[in-house]
């Protein structure tokens, strides 16, 4: 037992010298082979049975130096134009809060004011622009001003937040509600719709013609739904008239009984 144990120490510190000659080797080559420089001090790893004396070189720390990420510049807002010295809506009409202090007035300015309370002041500046009188509020130029606001502001928003799809979907439901009203207030109302495209800065753009290619298969199905339109139609015109013929009759019937 003893002879075992003695047997595997010597062998153990024939590892670790052979190790540290190899290393020793290792070194006294690089040095001849390439220009002479010193040999940083490696660190010495404990073994297993917590005797140190093994050495591994580590690789050299590079820190390579990173350019600072500049900051992309906001894009316009429609709220940009609105000086931060302007009173509040609720407190635009107040004429006390004209000649308060300095601090009460910045309290009651844009300045501190939320993102909410700006646009609605900038709802009622546009719909100031076109609507009829004072106290119009529901007619097709008061609606069109208020719509324009808010898709103002979701493209602000997408701008700023490009992945955000609800939004991006509410802004195109808007479009489209803006759109259905300019047509009908262009069919109505011509010189009421150029004034609200004016002031409003709004480009109304008409919807493309339909176009398809035309293939034999969309020839054939198209002259047939034609033709069933049509017959259907002269069914019932045929069916009004023997509707009015049996009122007719109907009524010759009862003033002859009369």
């Amino acid at each position: 037992m003893f002879a075992n144990l003695a047997l595997r120490s010597v062998l153990k510190s024939s590892g670790c010298i052979f190790r540290e000659s190899s290393a020793s080797a290792l070194c006294s080559s690089l040095s001849t082979t390439t220009a002479p420089r010193a040999c940083p001090a490696a660190p010495l790893l404990s073994g297993p049975s917590g005797k140190s004396g093994c050495f591994t070189p580590q690789p050299p720390v590079r820190h390579y130096a990173r350019a600072a990420k500049k900051k992309a510049a906001a894009p316009p807002s429609q709220l940009s134009d609105l000086p931060p010295t302007m009173l509040k809506l609720n407190f635009a009409a107040v004429p006390l809060a004209q000649t308060t202090d300095n601090l009460v007035k910045r309290l009651l300015s844009l300045e501190l004011a939320s993102h909410k309370e700006k646009l609605q002041l900038k709802k009622e500046q546009l719909i100031s622009k076109v609507q009829r009188d004072e106290n119009d509020r529901k007619s097709e130029e008061v609606r069109v001003a208020i719509l324009t606001a808010r898709i103002r502001n979701y493209q602000d928003h997408l701008q700023l937040h490009p992945k955000d799809k609800a939004n991006k979907r509410r802004m195109l439901m808007a479009i489209d509600m803006r759109k259905k009203m300019l047509k009908r207030l262009r069919l109505v109302r011509y010189d009421a719709f150029e004034k609200v495209c004016k002031e409003l800065d709004i480009t109304y753009t008409f919807p493309p013609e339909y176009y398809r290619r035309a293939t034999r298969r969309w020839l054939a199905k198209k002259a047939f739904c034609l033709k069933v339109f049509k017959e259907v139609q002269k069914k019932k015109k045929e069916e009004r008239m023997k509707m009015k013929q049996s009122q007719v009759t109907t009524e010759t019937t009862i003033t002859d009984a009369q």
